[in-house]
This record gives C-alpha cells, sequence and structure tokens, in this order.
C-alpha cells in the first residue's frame, strides 16, 4: 500500500516541535521515535533524531538533522476548523508559544515552519460559482491577519 508523508527537517528542538503540535491539533499524534544507528553528514551515530507523527490524522515526519535550509512559505501546513473558537485556540497557542502572525491566516511557528489557521467553509466560498460572493470573501480575507468565520460570512453574503 502506498503512503503519502510530508517531511520536516529540523536544526534542533524537533521533539519540542512535534510535542507542541500533536498537543494543539486534534486527531494527531506521535507514532514513533528513533535515531538513525549509523554516523551521517549530521553526525554520529544517534544524533540524527527521527519522528513519525500524525496531525489531523496525515502522517508526517520530522527529524532533528542540524542546519540545512530553513523553512520557508514554499512549504506550509493547513490547517482547518469548523468554528472560530478552534481557530483562536489554535492561533494563540502558536503564538504564545514564540509564534508570529502574518496576513490571510498564515503564522510562522517558533521554529519557523509556516502555518495557515483558516475556517473550513473558506475554500467553498473562494471557489463558489458566484465570481462576486467569491471576490468580497477574497477581498475580505487579505485585510485581515487571524481569520473571522463571521466577517468572512457577512462579506461572502454582501452584508459588508
Amino acid at each position: 500500500m502506498t503512503r503519502v508523508v510530508s517531511n520536516l527537517w529540523f536544526e534542533k528542538e524537533v521533539t519540542k516541535a512535534v510535542d507542541f503540535y500533536t498537543s494543539i491539533i486534534p486527531n494527531s499524534g506521535i507514532n514513533r521515535t528513533t535515531s538513525l544507528a549509523a554516523e551521517t553528514y549530521s553526525g554520529p551515530p544517534g544524533s540524527v533524531i527521527i519522528i513519525e507523527f500524525t496531525l489531523g490524522g496525515q502522517n508526517f515526519l520530522a527529524f532533528e538533522a542540524g542546519a540545512m535550509d530553513r523553512f520557508n512559505h514554499a512549504f506550509s501546513i493547513g490547517v482547518e476548523f469548523d468554528t472560530q473558537e478552534e481557530i483562536d485556540r489554535v492561533w494563540n497557542a502558536f503564538l504564545d508559544n514564540g509564534g508570529t502572525a502574518a496576513q490571510c491566516g498564515w503564522l510562522k511557528d517558533r521554529w519557523g515552519l509556516s502555518w495557515q489557521i483558516l475556517p473550513r467553509v473558506l475554500a467553498d466560498m473562494t471557489a463558489d460559482p458566484d465570481r462576486e460572493k467569491a471576490r468580497r470573501t477574497t477581498e475580505a480575507m487579505l485585510k485581515m491577519v487571524k481569520l473571522d468565520i463571521a466577517t468572512l460570512e457577512r462579506a461572502f453574503n454582501g452584508q459588508e
């Protein structure tokens, strides 16, 4: 059976990062933690830590193997929620843990990984066949930092 896994390379603190992610995203957990038994470019045997985990039911592999390429916006993890309370809880957890907010529901965690904290309804609103509704929703979203479901719904319905 084929399995798709997103890989995340951390310079350091991979265990802290994965513990944090799995503690705030529902339907998440750590499946296995190990280390490489051989010497690698990153160090002696045991120095490369590998953690297999799931976030919201999706497979990930994170490893701590020293400095390489830094995370950037070219890869982000999007997490969709049904309620504003869920968005607020996760958004605030990232910021309280050293993250920084950006436009349109994006933020960067303290390890430099980009996240999109999104209302589940946003994809349907911006893809709506009524392109005027989609335009209003998109324009409202572009003015936000943390996304607000009520404001997006008002824009979608022409009430703003």
